[in-house]
């Protein structure tokens, strides 16, 4: 059985209508789900299909940008692996150890890490506003970056590469699990309050993430986790606040009446913040 998943994760970044269904089938899924037993009753500017274009065009240039990294990412594989560099390397772990060591590592970095950054960094926080603006959370919310947002969270994942020695098989899993998992969170879904907050305890929830996306500070600042919520516990970045009061978009920075205007979050980022 693990011989036959890692055979399959090492040649899947070669099939990419194979990798884009996990994402397509995930995002309908819960798309249907969210309609079921919405967390909470979205006001959308025109329509949640209009909100959804808008969502996913920034997901397929993100989609399209990553598919490049790819190319990267079997480079960076192979040399750590002829090599013998990094850390899986190091430790001469089995093939379970790897694929945990592989998956924490590009969860540090490209997850909980390159995110922290962009919320502290003026520079990088101009790209990630995109993300922020959205005044309606649902499932086509997850990949909502700005280019330069994917290229620069793209650089990071590169980086827990080198640094685990995360052989490819490793690294599919994990980028699986987190297209999975970016839908997941932020679906606009209703779960049994103790389901989601045992999940919480290891793994981002959809509550706790939507947490993050409440429209002023420290909570917009906290829960900066992509899977694994260990992370913001860690480093004392995890807060909780009730769903009731919950309220997505921006304060300041960003104009909650643009927040589908396609052009204008393009150029945001090259442009004056709005205090």
């Amino acid at each position: 059985m693990l011989a036959d998943i890692i055979t399959y994760f090492s040649t899947l970044e070669q099939r990419p209508l194979e990798r884009m269904a996990f994402i397509i089938g995930s995002m309908l899924i819960l798309w249907i789900v969210e309609g079921a037993i919405p967390l909470l009753t979205l006001k959308y500017k025109k329509t949640k299909l209009k909100h959804a274009a808008v969502n996913l065009t920034f997901t397929l240039i993100h989609l399209i940008i990553h598919t490049g990294f790819g190319f990267l990412i079997v480079k960076l594989s192979d040399w750590a692996a002829v090599n013998k560099f990094g850390l899986v390397y190091w430790i001469n772990a089995s093939t379970i150890l790897t694929i945990i060591i592989a998956a924490l590592a590009l969860d540090l970095f490209g997850g909980w890490l390159s995110h922290m950054i962009e919320h502290k960094v003026p520079l990088f926080w101009r790209m990630h506003i995109i993300h922020h603006a959205d005044n309606n959370i649902d499932v086509t919310s997850g990949l909502r970056h700005h280019p330069l947002e994917s290229i620069w969270r793209g650089v990071f994942f590169l980086i827990a590469i080198i640094i685990s020695g995360a052989p490819i098989y490793a690294v599919m899993i994990y980028q699986t699990i987190l297209t999975i998992f970016v839908a997941f969170t932020h679906a606009n879904i209703s779960l049994p309050a103790w389901f989601d907050k045992g999940l919480s305890y290891v793994l981002v929830s959809p509550n706790m993430h939507k947490v993050h996306h409440h429209w002023k500070q420290p909570y917009t600042d906290s829960n900066y986790g992509a899977v694994f919520s260990i992370w913001d516990r860690l480093f004392n970045t995890y807060l909780e606040l009730d769903k009731s009061k919950l309220r997505y978009g921006l304060d300041r920075y960003y104009s909650n009446d643009k927040d589908e205007d396609l052009a204008s979050l393009m150029k945001k980022p090259f442009g004056k913040l709005e205090e």
